[in-house]
């Protein structure tokens, strides 16, 4: 269980490195993100330079107000009701659509704090684009594989972007060094609401990213 921790805030902190360490992209050139989930990445890289900029200085005394500018530009680029959905596995036909929106509230929450902190104790790190296929005109999912390069060796990740119907690309699971995010919260999920005796409430109120 500590080694598949361990893996799971690599997951959460290799997101960060990708997004935080990917080429900028040009001003002109930013409309191409909302066909390209590879120019996605880039466009997110500008709007997280700004805020890492804004807010780092400070830092930890104006964290509220660097977790709501962080969690305004991952809405806009993460699934994040998707991902809680698929998080509570079986118990999400099980629950009240209350209680999905309040999970999915909390889950958001818990992941944009995690993902903060792994950002403002960014050390550099190379990331490498590996080679992938055109995009054709009707495909709605994709696979972005790259590798984390770092003293401590050499790390693959793949994260999963769904098109939408209106066009966008949006995160909506990451996998580094095989280990799925969207499995592992799935799995601590499930594990709390056995426990729970199958309280989705309770596992609702006792969920936390940072206890993985």
């Amino acid at each position: 269980m500590d080694r598949e921790k361990r893996g799971l805030r690599s997951s959460i902190l290799a997101l960060a490195l990708v997004f935080f360490a990917a080429p900028t992209l040009a001003q002109d050139d930013q409309f191409k993100a909302q066909a390209d989930p590879y120019a996605q990445v880039e466009k997110i890289t500008v709007e997280l330079l700004n805020v890492i900029g804004n807010h780092a200085e400070q830092y930890p005394a104006n964290e509220l107000e660097y977790f709501a500018a962080l969690g305004g530009l991952l809405e806009a680029n993460v699934d994040f009701k998707f991902i809680a959905r698929s998080v509570m596995g079986p118990y999400a036909k099980k629950a009240s659509s209350e209680q999905r929106a309040r999970f999915a509230q909390k889950f958001r929450e818990g992941l944009i704090e995690t993902y903060g902190r792994g950002l403002i104790g960014y050390s550099d790190q190379e990331i490498i684009l590996l080679p992938h296929d055109a995009l054709t005109p009707s495909q709605r999912r994709v696979t972005v594989r790259q590798e984390i390069r770092g003293d401590d060796g050499i790390y693959p990740l793949a994260y999963s972007m769904a098109r939408k119907k209106t066009g966008e690309w949006m995160v909506i699971n990451m996998t580094i060094n095989g280990i799925s995010l969207g499995k592992t919260f799935r799995s601590q999920f499930v594990q709390s609401a056995q426990r729970a005796g199958g309280d989705i409430d309770a596992v609702i109120a006792g969920w936390s990213s940072e206890s993985t």
